[in-house]
């Protein structure tokens, strides 16, 4: 007999089919994600949508003209001052990041090959100065950087010198400085963790066949570690660019940022578009820098290899 002439399929067979399609592992996948998907899709990727319209749009004094224009981003690129502001955030970000990733690399490489049972006292040691307020660190680092100014404003009063100085204070170097200090331990653990993942007994093989202890570093150690310096990279570089905090406290005129420029526009100067565009400028600048990184850090992992 045919199966068209046994007729249609009997209730128990369609209840069957429906929980074995309801208990196979694609669907089971999808209902476990799923609320994290919506979790993220409403509050990471709507926000970004809505940012992304403004920016195709005009501000009219109180109002928003919704015609379709490109002159925000023409202004964004163009203009000399958000041109600057954007060269400069990004310089700040690269040098950020590389200070922090040299300065993490030898206390990751120490817990993790020297540290012995004392690795979890380390880390918690490294954590501690992280416990106080980010606003706190600046400040204290502004003090710091500014004891030079303090000083020669008293060496001033005294009439030993003609002006003050505050040339570790109110510029780039500056917010790299303090920046460099404040994302430390978010490069350190990233690298740590890599260390740790490694095999130590390759680390013995190159050893055995001659390798000194440099060149087993640059050919073993340093390459394996590599994922771990990419996250630190990243994880450094693409918040550092849109901080504003940090340059308005020790920036100074010299060290402003775009961040404070796209604050100004949704605040004082009330241009949300604009201050949208620069987002929007900003983000994929910076999503491009953080492929340029993945692929230089890849290519330098292949030719010590």
């Amino acid at each position: 007999m045919t199966a068209a002439a046994e007729g249609p399929p009997t209730l128990g067979i369609i209840r069957a089919r429906r929980n074995a399609l309801l208990l196979s592992e694609p669907v089971q996948g999808l209902a476990l994600i799923s609320p994290t998907f919506l979790y993220a899709l409403v509050l990471l990727v709507l926000p970004i949508l809505v940012v992304v319209a403004h920016s195709f749009w005009t501000q009219n004094y109180l109002t928003i003209d919704r015609t379709f224009t490109l002159e925000n981003y023409r202004a964004a690129l163009t203009e000399p001052i958000y041109r600057d502001l954007l060269w400069r955030s990004l310089y700040i970000s690269m040098m950020v990041s590389f200070f922090t990733v040299v300065l993490a690399y030898p206390i990751a490489y120490f817990i993790s090959f020297h540290g012995g049972r004392h690795k979890s006292l380390w880390l918690f040691l490294i954590t501690i100065p992280f416990w106080t307020s980010y606003l706190l660190r600046v400040m204290s680092w502004k003090v710091i950087l500014g004891y030079n100014g303090v000083l020669n404003s008293s060496l001033l009063g005294l009439g030993i010198i003609d002006e003050p100085s505050t040339a570790l204070l109110y510029n780039s170097s500056a917010v790299i400085i303090t920046l460099t200090h404040a994302w430390a331990a978010f490069a350190i653990l990233p690298i740590f963790v890599s260390l740790e993942k490694i095999d130590r007994t390759l680390i013995e093989a190159a050893k055995d066949l001659g390798d000194g202890p440099i060149r087993s570093f640059l050919r073993v150690t340093l390459p394996l570690s590599a994922p771990g310096v990419i996250s630190a990279a990243l994880i450094v570089m693409i918040p550092t660019v849109g901080d504003y905090v940090t340059p308005k406290l020790v920036g100074g005129k010299d060290g402003v940022m775009i961040a404070n420029a796209i604050q100004a526009q949704f605040g004082k100067a009330s241009n949300w578009p604009l201050g949208a565009a620069l987002s929007v400028t900003t983000m994929l600048i910076v999503t491009l820098m953080a492929g340029a990184t993945v692929v230089i850090i890849r290519t330098a992992q292949r030719l010590v290899r």
